[in-house]
């Protein structure tokens, strides 16, 4: 039996009932959402201990609401469900900021043993960059009262690299988060969207910026 809390993030009611009674019936402190802008409201009031979150959700993509929820410093492991199981869909869902995934239609049994796991080998440190935060569903980057509209590779390549602070986001993760499996992405695509990207946030009233790591990627200092 568990004691840590779980947030659901699931907009099927049915599956969302099933899964807060199984989970509740397991021990774990259990709270819904519907969607991204209830998910952030939540979170904001009460940081859960795991995440689980739908890919598919009604106001954003749940990689995206992964990515905002790093950027505001929650470090609870996170599981994906996915109806895809696409080797590229993996790794953008990881690339985004989640620990794990289940692929729909799942049996329960495996969901608490991986719930179980990630709870045993959680995240110490944050992923916070300075006072750069994400909304996923107005697709914007903010800093104090200002904000940026992004486009939806923008906020994914901006997400990726706030999802690892500091850390070298090597290029081909970058583009594997920013575009669908299959896109043709030439090699001078993604340094015009970070230098975008870059223009951007060069607007708003924050000292984090894009760093260069040449021949190797990108990454948030």
């Amino acid at each position: 039996m568990s004691t840590a809390r779980v947030l659901i993030v699931e907009d099927d009611p049915d599956l969302r009932r099933l899964l807060r009674q199984g989970l509740e019936e397991e021990g774990y402190g259990v709270e819904a959402a519907r969607g991204g802008a209830d998910a952030l409201e939540r979170a904001e009031l009460h940081p859960p201990d795991l995440l689980v979150v739908d890919i598919g959700l009604p106001d954003t993509d749940g990689r995206d609401l992964a990515q905002a929820l790093r950027t505001r410093g929650l470090t609870a492991p996170l599981l994906f469900l996915t109806a895809r199981d696409a080797p590229a869909d993996r790794i953008s869902g990881f690339t985004a900021g989640g620990d794990d995934y289940v692929t729909k239609p799942f049996e329960f049994a495996e969901l608490v043993a991986r719930l179980g796991a990630l709870s045993r080998r959680s995240r110490s440190s944050p992923a916070v960059v300075g006072d750069l935060r994400l909304d996923p569903m107005a697709h914007e980057a903010q800093a104090g009262t200002k904000c940026v509209a992004l486009t939806p590779t923008e906020f994914r390549l901006l997400g990726a690299m706030t999802c690892r602070p500091a850390e070298v986001v090597r290029r081909r993760e970058l583009v594997a988060t920013a575009w669908p499996d299959g896109a043709i992405v030439h090699d001078n695509t993604l340094d015009v969207y970070i230098a975008r990207l870059r223009r951007k946030m060069g607007s708003l009233p924050t000292e984090v910026s894009i760093e260069t790591v040449h021949g190797v990627g990108y990454k948030l200092q």
